[in-house]
């Protein structure tokens, strides 16, 4: 039985036994049948919001299930970076495990040519800082060594960037 359904056959009794009202206690439980009809109806209506959430919570999980397989479907050609299509499906060597991991927000990313395939490929610090890569396009081990590069190197570097 539901409480709307307790309460309804409690002031029925209450009404079949017609107690006196008049009396300390008839007065006593006349008002506290008064305050839990109310609270009865309160929790009844709460009932009903909590089951209204419940449904829409399992509309929005299910929502953003359909979202997150769309955005880390592991079939998308844009797996790498986002911008240049790097590591996409065409990349049978690249592994989802590799190092080549980089969050865009925390490191600063450079720009390389491949210059076997043309392929430009995007990398962080810590990935230059290891002294080698094998490109994701052609698999060539593309080496940074900056150890006998000077000033007028880097100087040359920006000029031709201009």
């Amino acid at each position: 039985m539901k409480l709307t359904e307790k309460m309804s056959y409690l002031k029925g009794l209450m009404d079949g036994l017609e107690f006196d009202r008049s009396t300390k206690e008839g007065k006593i439980l006349a008002q506290m049948s008064e305050v839990l009809e109310e609270v009865v109806l309160y929790v009844d209506d709460l009932q009903s919001q909590v089951d209204e959430l419940t449904e829409l919570c399992d509309i929005l999980d299910e929502d953003l299930g359909n979202v997150e397989e769309e955005l880390y479907d592991e079939d998308d050609e844009d797996f790498g970076c986002g911008e240049c299509g790097c590591f996409g499906d065409d990349d049978e060597d690249f592994d989802e495990d590799d190092e080549y991991d980089f969050d865009e927000d925390d490191d600063e990313l450079y720009e390389i040519t491949c210059p076997t395939c043309g392929d430009t490929i995007l990398l962080d610090e810590g990935m230059i800082d290891e002294g080698s890569i094998n490109c994701p396009n052609c698999d060539e081990l593309l080496e940074f060594d900056y150890e006998n590069l000077t000033i007028e190197d880097f100087e040359n570097l920006d000029s031709e960037e201009e």
